[in-house]
């Protein structure tokens, strides 16, 4: 799906203002001597910039644009004190649906070699990109619609997880166990497989597919696997 958005430069300031029903707002402040614009369209939420009027928009057109790409599909960080440790409780509603009463909000959040709290969690859309797994125990969790782009998860035990439709793009899941665990509908894109554990996965074609043409995969996962 495009996406196509207008980002106006006043005198001095770049305010760009969200989609109103996400109530997602940017607000950020620079000097400029003339007013200026950059239109910015792309796929799946990734602006690119196809037009510009002014040398000052150089300077600050990729942050302009990847604040958007970010900020138009995530809300802003929580200010829970406690919200990392929301975790060891997980959402009680909505689960496989990832329906919540409120964002299970785990991102920058280390849950290092964490090997009982997190063991069969539901932790449906939860937000935990660069957030920290290493060596965690997540067997037999629920991670449903879960946002976990660019995320830690190296030697994660996901024994009998349920990984339904969850985004690992970018995440680093080196020696990660996916025994028996369901994979369905989740992308890998530019993760880091190696040595991952794919015994017994449930996995579809359609997600086999693309899951074969991440080029970190072992040989010893490829044939677990069955990628041809």
């Amino acid at each position: 799906m495009a996406a196509t958005c207008s980002i106006p430069f006043p005198q001095n300031v770049f305010r760009d203002r969200f989609n109103s029903a996400k109530r997602h707002y940017c607000l950020t402040q620079q000097r400029f001597y003339s007013p200026s614009r950059v239109l910015c369209s792309g796929k799946d939420g990734h602006p690119e910039v196809v037009k510009e009027n002014s040398s000052h928009v150089n300077q600050i057109k990729n942050v302009a644009c990847g604040i958007l790409a970010v900020w138009a599909r995530l809300p802003p960080l929580s200010t829970e004190a406690n919200r990392c440790e929301r975790a060891f409780v997980g959402n009680t509603i909505g689960q496989a649906n990832g329906v919540y009463d409120k964002p299970l909000d785990l991102r920058f959040c280390d849950f290092t070699n964490d090997k009982s709290n997190l063991k069969g969690k539901t932790l449906s859309a939860a937000l935990m990109s660069d957030a920290k797994f290493d060596g965690a125990d997540m067997s037999e969790v629920v991670m449903s619609k879960a946002y976990a782009v660019g995320a830690s998860f190296k030697g994660v035990d996901f024994t009998n997880a349920v990984l339904d439709r969850v985004n690992f793009g970018k995440a680093d899941l080196e020696g990660a166990s996916f025994k028996n665990t369901v994979l369905s509908g989740s992308t890998f894109d530019d993760a880091k497989l190696k040595d991952v554990v794919f015994e017994d996965t449930i996995i579809g074609y359609i997600d086999l597919q693309k899951i074969c043409r991440n080029e970190s995969i072992s040989e010893e996962g490829r044939a677990e696997l069955g990628c041809r």
